[in-house]
This record gives C-alpha cells, sequence and structure tokens, in this order.
C-alpha cells in the first residue's frame, strides 16, 4: 500500500493547485513521475498555468492526459479516473479516493481550510487508513 501524505491547507481560497505545484515540482526535482487527479478538466487547465509560471530553473515538463509524446511526459495532468495512468506519485485534488490507490508508491492529498472541503478530506483520510495505507499529515 502506499504512503499517504495529507497537506493542511492554510486559507479558504483554492489554494490546493498552487501547494500541488510546489510539490509536483519537488518530486520532479527527485526524478519521480507524477500523475494529477484534478477534479475537474477545468481545474487541469489551471494548474497546467501554474505549473507554466513556475521560475525557469523549476521547470516541469507535464501533459494534460492525452496530449504529449507517447511515452508520456514526467507529470501527467488527468480529470477521469480512467485516465490515472501508472506513475510513482499520485496528487490528488478531487474529493475522491482512486480506486486504483494500490499502483502508486506515494500518494499526496490535501485538507482544504473551507468547512465542506475539510469534511471529504476526513473521510478520505479514514478510507486511505481502513485499506491499509501508511498515513502521514504535515502542515503547509
Amino acid at each position: 500500500m502506499p504512503q499517504v501524505t495529507f497537506y493542511q491547507l492554510q486559507d479558504t481560497k483554492d489554494a490546493g493547485p498552487v501547494r500541488a505545484c510546489e510539490l509536483i515540482a519537488n518530486a520532479f526535482a527527485n526524478k519521480q513521475r507524477c500523475v494529477v487527479w484534478c477534479a475537474s478538466q477545468s481545474q487541469a487547465e489551471v494548474l497546467d498555468d501554474l505549473l507554466w509560471q513556475l521560475p525557469a530553473a523549476r521547470f516541469v515538463p507535464h501533459n494534460m492526459s492525452g496530449e504529449g509524446p507517447p511515452s508520456g511526459t514526467p507529470v501527467e495532468l488527468c480529470w477521469l479516473p480512467e485516465q490515472l495512468s501508472r506513475r510513482h506519485v499520485l496528487v490528488n485534488l478531487s474529493e475522491i479516493l482512486p480506486q486504483s490507490m494500490g499502483q502508486f508508491q506515494q500518494i499526496i492529498d490535501f485538507v482544504p481550510a473551507a468547512d465542506e472541503a475539510k469534511k471529504a478530506a476526513r473521510i478520505r483520510y479514514k478510507q486511505f487508513q481502513q485499506a491499509g495505507c501508511q498515513m502521514q499529515f504535515k502542515s503547509a
């Protein structure tokens, strides 16, 4: 089972994609391939734009699901469960648990400050825990 790390977000704005960019850049710097599961295609497009805005020294080769070279890029952005590809790291920006969680070595998830999103994160945390994942919690 994967190592699951939940990151506490500090503000009520949609800070998940911003924090996700930092973590994706760190994973890429450590030569880890990532798949990012977004809540929607529009969120994936926002994340795509944010990744392009990283400083040149933190450049992250990435593509939207179905785009890019046949072998893929180190980071792939998707929004449908069937788009999840086998990678080392899954960054979960969706509010649901991935059915294929066992194929990842590490899963990154977020606990937003907004109450309803926080409730959904608590449910995911319990589901990961019940599935036997190694759990970790960090403040952002």
